[in-house]
């Protein structure tokens, strides 16, 4: 009985010890870790159009902006020869003659005489008050008439033998018009019959001085007569 128990013992022992120690599957062995294996993070492709760090922005056109220029606008005065028709008039350079800048035109008496430009009327002796006794420089004129023209200009003719009806400071006048025609009133009474022309700034009727003339006008007449559109300088004096 005794030896039967002590069999009875060792097979449960046996039993016990089968529990505690778990049998590997049949056919697999597990597959030890070395210790110094290391892990690689995986990565994804990258993008064949971007990167992480860039941005892409949709490509913007652009329209080159008009280039704006500056330029001057040249104001152009319609400018004519001061006696109609031109073939029958003759002049030359006169500042020598004069002493100062004037020209003579020389024409026979009736000739028209005509505004030079657009402009106003700006003075007008109606009258031939000239006595050589006394000889009044602001009268050797005798009839005569000054415009400003639309350019700034002050243009002047004398020794008229007549105004024309309409013709009185302040009337506006065109380029062509009648003023007057030409004669030998004033100093010019005993000389061939002839239109004194002179060109000066604007200022008053009585500052005969510059009335006479400022700038020469020879350059100009001949200039006009050809039928070129020139217009004179302001004269700074």
């Amino acid at each position: 009985m005794r030896r039967s128990l002590l069999i009875l013992l060792s097979l449960l022992c046996s039993a016990c010890t089968s529990l505690q120690t778990p049998a590997s599957p049949v056919g697999l062995s597990p597959t030890p870790i070395p210790p110094s294996a290391t892990f690689t993070a995986s990565r994804l492709p990258a993008s064949p159009t971007a990167s992480p760090t860039d941005t892409v922005l949709p490509t913007a056109t652009l329209t080159p902006t008009p280039t704006v220029t500056a330029t001057a606008t040249e104001v152009s005065f319609i400018h004519i020869f001061p006696l109609q028709p031109t073939w029958a008039a003759s002049f030359a350079e006169g500042t020598a003659s004069h002493g100062y800048p004037a020209t003579d035109i020389f024409a026979v008496v009736g000739t028209k005489f005509v505004a030079v430009t657009n402009g106003v009327v700006n003075f007008v002796s109606y009258k031939d008050t000239w006595d050589p006794a006394h000889d009044d420089p602001a009268v050797r004129g005798g009839l005569s008439v000054a415009i400003i023209g639309d350019d700034g200009l002050r243009y002047y003719g004398s020794h008229l033998s007549a105004i024309a009806a309409g013709i009185a400071p302040g009337v506006r006048v065109k380029a062509g018009q009648l003023l007057g025609l030409v004669g030998n009133s004033g100093d010019a009474r005993t000389t061939l019959s002839h239109l004194h022309f002179g060109i000066s700034r604007p200022t008053t009727p009585e500052d005969w001085k510059a009335r006479r003339g400022q700038v020469d006008p020879f350059p100009y007449l001949q200039a006009w007569r050809d039928g070129h559109n020139v217009t004179p300088p302001l004269p700074d004096y």
